[in-house]
């Protein structure tokens, strides 16, 4: 007699609801191949529109429209033979001129430097494994914030070392893992110092403002105040988090589910004599660095000053603050490795440089279709036109206050379960959003800081999430049969708390005290 298969258990409403995320998310594309279709879409729509006579009064003041202005927007059709040839034309510029490819390019080169020596893999190691036993879980969160400077590290070092610290004090790896994913991907626009991805948003949103005010300029420090504010922030409420909801939750660990080679003895070491040497020697070349810092703005002769007002904010200093970026990581990165011993002359330099660029190729790749994308939505005025059409709507509905910046960060947060590298969504909804809310007020650095909060605090629950397969690699470690929807579920609180007290004090900082997100940012647009 055949035995009787017990039926399926039952799956709630949240199980389906992340099933049909996962669903959703695996029919998207490569997003590469995800940009060309788009690219190709607008020209298609383009000719649609174009033939449809579609048009919307310009908002803009006289000045700032052109020459031959009627007062309109009107749709440009690529579909016929002078738009496939300032295609064909531009596709080489539209690349090269992408405002993110070349700050990206140089920040990475002294990022590079720094993680060749060593240097930021003996930092985070130093900053957890020094930390007293009782707020190992603080500290873990904190250095997960400060790692995403240069996100590699913190995946790759600082996720699986806090599952090791955990291990090693008895208390649940996975719950150390929770708190350093926490801290490195939910709090990923969070930070005390400006990393990579601060221009490269930044030059998706300039490029995004341009559709309105084409001589807008955004800054990679637009966002520098609020992220160092919330840095605080999202240590205090992730910490929280691990210590009152998730190890409880995941309660004893059981040594008998982990994989036998799952401690790696190197990673739990305390520095070596060389590597706290190189660290003196890093924190040596950063007080030179901010000397220089120092000597070229704060001085009335400051040569990084505004020469015409010499003002501070509006300056060659913060409008060239990538190049800051390149000194202080080679600086530190070289000084490192002369004091411990792993790099010896520029040679070492240059090698770090190659290998920091290597690393791009993927988004090289990237940034050229969506270069394409967004050249093409300009030309068209089809992102005007979306912009302007979306804010009279907001306007004739009354949803123009404040208020509505909870409902974008919403939308930002489900938009990224799907589509989870925050450059690729930028791309895709900044000429969209940017214009259409700069339009009803609002500046592109308050806009950009608040879409940074919804990319944020989804990162650590999608599978979208290019890392997320390497954290649950390392997961499955120290429990066998871990799935992706145990990993969901473990940090799915995180999620919830992040998304609720950031939306929260991104309010209060930016309309309840009106403080600026950023040097020389303001909240409104046109600044008041």
């Amino acid at each position: 007699m055949a035995e009787s298969q017990s039926p399926a258990p039952k799956k709630n409403a949240f199980t389906r609801f992340l099933d049909g995320v996962e669903f959703l998310g695996n029919l998207l594309p490569h997003p590469v191949t995800l940009f060309a279709i788009l690219a190709l879409g607008i020209i298609l729509l383009s000719g649609l529109f174009g033939w449809l006579g579609l048009a919307v009064e310009d908002p803009r003041p006289a000045g700032a429209r052109g020459v031959a202005d009627d007062g309109m927007i009107r749709a440009v059709s690529l579909l016929n033979a002078d738009g496939f040839r300032r295609i064909w034309t531009s596709l080489t510029t539209n690349f090269t001129g992408f405002a993110p490819l070349g700050v990206v390019l140089v920040a990475m080169l002294g990022v590079g430097v720094a993680e060749k020596s060593g240097m930021l893999s003996a930092a985070v190691r130093g900053m957890v494994l020094g930390a007293p036993r009782h707020v190992v879980t603080v500290a873990i969160v904190f250095a997960g914030i400060v790692s995403n400077t240069a996100s590699e590290v913190g995946y790759v070092v600082l996720i699986p070392l806090a599952g090791a610290i955990f291990y090693a004090l008895g208390r649940h790896p996975l719950a150390g893992m929770a708190a350093a994913f926490a801290g490195v991907s939910g709090g990923y626009s969070a930070n005390i110092l400006i990393g990579t991805i601060d221009p490269l948003l930044a030059g998706i949103t300039q490029e995004a403002a341009r559709l309105i005010d084409p001589d807008y300029i955004v800054l990679p420090t637009a966002n520098w105040y609020f992220m160092v504010a919330s840095t605080f922030l999202i240590t205090t409420v992730g910490s929280l988090v691990s210590i009152f909801i998730v190890e409880p939750k995941l309660g004893p660990y059981n040594p008998a589910q982990a994989d036998d080679s799952v401690l790696d003895k190197r990673m739990m070491e305390k520095l070596s004599a060389e590597e706290k040497k190189g660290l003196f020697y890093a924190f040596l070349a950063l007080l030179g660095v901010l000397g220089l810092m120092a000597l070229t703005l704060i001085p009335e002769w400051g040569i990084l000053r505004n020469p015409d007002t010499g003002d501070r904010f509006n300056s060659p200093f913060f409008r060239g603050f990538v190049v800051w970026i390149l000194i202080f990581f080679v600086a530190t990165g070289f000084a490192y490795g002369r004091g411990a011993g792993t790099m010896k002359d520029d040679r070492d330099i240059i090698d770090g440089m190659a290998t920091g660029l290597s690393s791009l190729g993927l988004y090289i790749v990237l940034v050229f279709f969506a270069a394409q994308f967004v050249s093409f939505f300009g030309w068209t005025n089809i992102g005007a036109i979306s912009a302007v059409s979306g804010a009279n709507f907001l306007e004739s509905t009354g949803m123009t206050g404040p208020l509505l910046f909870f409902l974008f960060i919403l939308m930002c947060a489900i938009i990224n379960l799907s589509l989870g590298s925050a450059s690729a969504q930028w791309a895709v909804t900044a000429p969209i959003f940017v214009p259409m809310l700069m339009l009803i007020g609002y500046s592109p650095e308050v806009i950009q800081a608040a879409y940074r909060i919804g990319d944020s605090t989804t990162n650590i629950i999608t599978p979208m999430m290019s890392y997320f397969g390497l954290i649950l690699a390392w997961a499955t470690r120290y429990k066998k049969d871990l799935g992706v929807g145990t990993m969901i579920a473990m940090m799915l609180p995180y999620s919830i708390f992040f998304i609720l007290t950031w939306s929260v004090f991104f309010f209060v900082w930016a309309f309840g005290f009106d403080m600026p997100v950023g040097p020389g940012s303001p909240t409104y647009y046109p600044a008041q």
